[in-house]
């Protein structure tokens, strides 16, 4: 367990210097399945879910879709943190859905509002094509793992 510990920390370490999240998102399941990348923005974590076919629900984005969004983009925002060393774990996320998504990327991006050791809060804005026009809003409390 000590080496998976310590890999996961070089991980991290690499991916904050190296801003090359793509093994960091391989780790997430969800945003494997649902094609979610990342990359560092306006010092912020931003990720863009890519388009496909199987996203779609009735003729707009699935809201289960968004909301994975929604959850990886506060999850991988904690974790590009330089004092994150651990796997965040989601106690709770509420999320609220503003407009339908259309048929294209959808990008989500993560602020924190409060990171204490124990518990960090994370605030969540999706969008599409216009940054102004937010599709959905969430916000995220995780148990920060000692």
């Amino acid at each position: 367990m000590a080496s998976s510990s310590a890999s996961f920390v070089e991980l991290l370490r690499q991916a904050r210097q190296g801003h090359d999240y793509g093994p960091l998102t391989a780790l997430i399941p969800s945003a494997r399945l649902f094609r979610i990348g990342l990359e560092a923005a306006e010092g912020h974590a931003r990720c863009r879910m890519t388009y496909a076919p199987e996203l779609v629900g009735f003729q707009s984005l699935h809201g289960g879709a968004l909301g994975a969004l929604l959850e990886s983009s506060a999850l991988f925002e904690l974790l590009l943190q330089e004092d994150t060393e651990r796997m965040p774990r989601l106690i709770s996320l509420t999320t609220e859905f503003l407009r339908a998504g259309g048929l294209q990327d959808t990008f989500a991006q993560g602020f924190v509002t409060r990171q204490g050791r124990r518990v960090a809060n994370v605030r969540v804005e999706a969008w599409q094509q216009e940054r102004s026009r937010l599709i959905a809003t969430a916000h995220a409390t995780f148990l920060m793992v000692p």
